[in-house]
């Protein structure tokens, strides 16, 4: 007779769990009241730009009240978003700035967010991670080159290169003059850029520019700017502003450019010369000139006096 409480309570439990995995099961065939759930995997609340909140959306099957907390990775709530809102059926949208409820920034980390409906008595955890990241990437400018260039479309020396090293994953942009002018399409730790030395599809004028190097990551944080590196457009110069010569004598001059040919105009003359020596003959009347020197619409000029001869002994 002792036995029998203890069959009656070995049947209690036996009653008690199948009505447990009875519930369970009907739960896992019963359709989740939300779905299209979407929510940003990465964000900065310290970036100062585009991505310095993240979303959580998703839809409601029927109308109902909801309570959007954020969990840390522990499972604590650090940020009700809403309370009891009352909400239509549809998609929902609410917006994280990555702060606590005390308003301070989180520390970095993954969360999650827990979505409360009151009338189905269901909590459900969405299986959607949120990374918060407020560190922003290092970036090196390891080698820019070449240092002089021009962007004339010829083939030769037409783009200045950097070559570039970042502590992560991210999306580096080279800056001209503190403008940026070029930006890696992919999230890369190493890589080049390349600058054409163009600016809204036209060759910038020759001069001495200033290359840096800055990178943003996945989450907006961007990285402090790079030393400065300076480079040189040229694309037609002559050595020197005054050449002296004597009257009828061969004058020459030497010309800085990597084009295979360029033009040249002295004295009513014109003609095409190639190489870094111009060799011309002098005009035969004493005076100054002006020696020109042309690729495309880029040239150069130099003061020529020719001087008398000296006089014969």
């Amino acid at each position: 007779m002792a036995r029998l409480p203890q069959m009656l309570v070995v049947l209690v439990l036996l009653g008690a769990t199948a009505a447990a995995f009875a519930v369970t099961e009907r739960l896992k065939l019963e359709r989740s009241p939300i779905t299209g759930t979407q929510v940003d995997r990465v964000f900065s609340p310290v970036c100062e730009c585009a991505r310095d909140s993240a979303t959580i959306s998703f839809v409601l099957r029927q109308r109902a009240r909801v309570t959007v907390d954020l969990l840390d990775r522990s499972g604590e709530p650090v940020r009700t978003l809403v309370r009891d809102s009352e909400e239509q059926r549809g998609r929902v949208t609410y917006v994280w700035d990555g702060r606590d409820d005390l308003d301070r920034v989180v520390p970095e980390g993954i969360y999650r967010p827990r979505v409360r409906l009151r009338q189905h008595g269901r909590t459900i955890v969405l299986p959607n991670p949120m990374r918060v990241d407020t560190t922003a990437p290092g970036s090196t400018l390891v080698r820019v080159a070449p240092r002089v260039f021009s962007p004339d479309g010829d083939g030769r020396r037409d783009r200045v290169t950097a070559r570039y090293r970042l502590d992560e994953a991210a999306r580096a942009m080279l800056l001209i003059d503190g403008r940026r002018r070029v930006m890696s399409r992919f999230l890369r730790t190493e890589g080049t850029l390349a600058w054409f030395g163009r600016i809204g599809g036209d060759p910038v004028p020759p001069g001495v520019y200033e290359v840096r190097l800055r990178a943003v990551d996945r989450a907006g944080n961007r990285s402090l700017r790079t030393r400065a590196v300076t480079v040189r457009v040229r694309y037609i110069e002559l050595s020197r502003e005054r050449i002296e010569v004597v009257a009828g004598e061969r004058l020459r001059a030497r010309v800085l450019t990597d084009a295979r040919s360029y033009r040249w105009r002295l004295a009513g003359r014109t003609g095409i010369a190639s190489g870094p020596q111009l060799r011309l003959r002098a005009p035969e009347e004493p005076g100054t000139y002006s020696l020109y020197v042309r690729i495309g619409e880029w040239a150069d000029r130099a003061e020529v006096v020719v001087t008398e001869p000296p006089p014969e002994e």
